[in-house]
């Protein structure tokens, strides 16, 4: 049912919100049955900050608000290179079992159902995403961010072993990594010419 319900937060502008699943549940009681509702709420910044939440309540709309409160309480941070993750990961959280892999710019967000909601949210563009095992929503979302705070950076890891990104990943792919540097710098005196640039040698 996600999808049926859209919502969006007027509380704080810059968060979007998802609506993956709103259940249904009855309760029998003595004098008939009593319904209420439970919804899985996705949040994020769209800039590495997401989070999810289950809220429960006798209306739908009470039940949405209820999980975009517990989703802004348990956000997490998702460590981005670019557009994309730093490396791929494959995660199991019960019966779910989900792989994520970066991928190049331009991709997009090769994913569907519980999983999209919670990347898309987090502001991740490219990437490419598999889900084996259980099509559970809340497992799926569940083992998704639990995934997600696994990955690290090649700087992070760097760090904890005590070396430099260039000894860890080498001098190209450490560029991708470290902030470019402004335009204007290495110019100067040392800065080298691309190859060809300066014309045939006599």
């Amino acid at each position: 049912m996600g999808g049926r319900y859209p919502h969006s937060s007027g509380e704080r502008s810059e968060l979007a919100d998802r609506v993956v699943r709103v259940n249904r549940v009855a309760k029998v009681v003595k004098g008939g049955r009593k319904f209420s509702f439970s919804a899985l709420i996705v949040v994020g910044d769209m800039n590495g900050r997401v989070g999810a939440g289950i809220g429960k309540a006798r209306e739908v709309t009470e039940a949405i608000r209820k999980g975009m409160e517990v989703a802004k309480r348990n956000m997490i941070t998702v460590p981005m290179v670019g557009t994309t993750i730093p490396h791929a990961v494959e995660y199991k959280w019960g019966a779910a079992r989900i792989m994520l892999k970066p991928a190049a710019p331009g991709t997009g967000v090769i994913s569907g159902g519980a999983m999209r909601a919670v990347i898309e949210t987090a502001g991740i563009k490219d990437i490419l995403t598999k889900s084996h095992g259980t099509n559970n929503p809340i497992n799926t979302v569940r083992a998704t961010l639990a995934a997600l705070q696994t990955l690290k950076t090649a700087a992070q890891v760097a760090d904890l072993r005590g070396k430099d990104v260039e000894q860890m990943v080498g001098k190209r792919l450490a560029a991708a990594y470290l902030p470019s540097p402004p335009r204007g710098e290495g110019q100067g005196e040392g800065a080298t010419t691309a190859p060809g640039a300066g014309g045939a040698r006599g």
